[in-house]
């Protein structure tokens, strides 16, 4: 079974930095990629960002490229969430999860993923 437990959210101003910080129960993380969605109020979960912890490759949603980076510390078994620049319509609960690295998935596809934290609420006052 695979912990993970996210925090670091927090009430920031627009135009904020906020980090994310995601802690994974597992050993090692190899062969897993993690990601890392939101849920703003009344709407669905949607796909932020993604890591293949085997080679590092990221993907980002297009809403927040260039603006959030996502990265692993591999001796913490620990995934971030940088995020600057932060706008009120990046208020939502973000969720890390984690799920095993199959050939041809789709990181931004919620069915990627078998394990998921708890949520962390960011808010971004305007």
């Amino acid at each position: 079974q695979v912990q993970l437990v996210a925090s670091g959210g927090g009430l920031v101003q627009t135009g904020a930095s906020l980090r994310l910080s995601c802690a994974a129960s597992r050993r090692t993380f190899s062969g897993y990629t993690m990601g890392w969605f939101r849920q703003a109020p009344g709407k669905e979960r949607e796909f932020v960002a993604a890591i293949r912890w085997s080679g590092g490759s990221r993907y980002y949603a297009d809403s927040v490229k260039g603006r959030f980076t996502i990265s692993r510390d591999s001796a913490k078994n620990t995934v971030y969430l940088q995020m600057n620049s932060l706008k009120p319509e990046d208020t939502a609960v973000y969720y890390c999860a984690a799920g095993f690295d199959y050939s041809g998935n789709d990181y931004s596809s919620m069915s990627t993923y078998d394990y998921w934290g708890q949520g962390t609420q960011v808010t971004v006052s305007s």
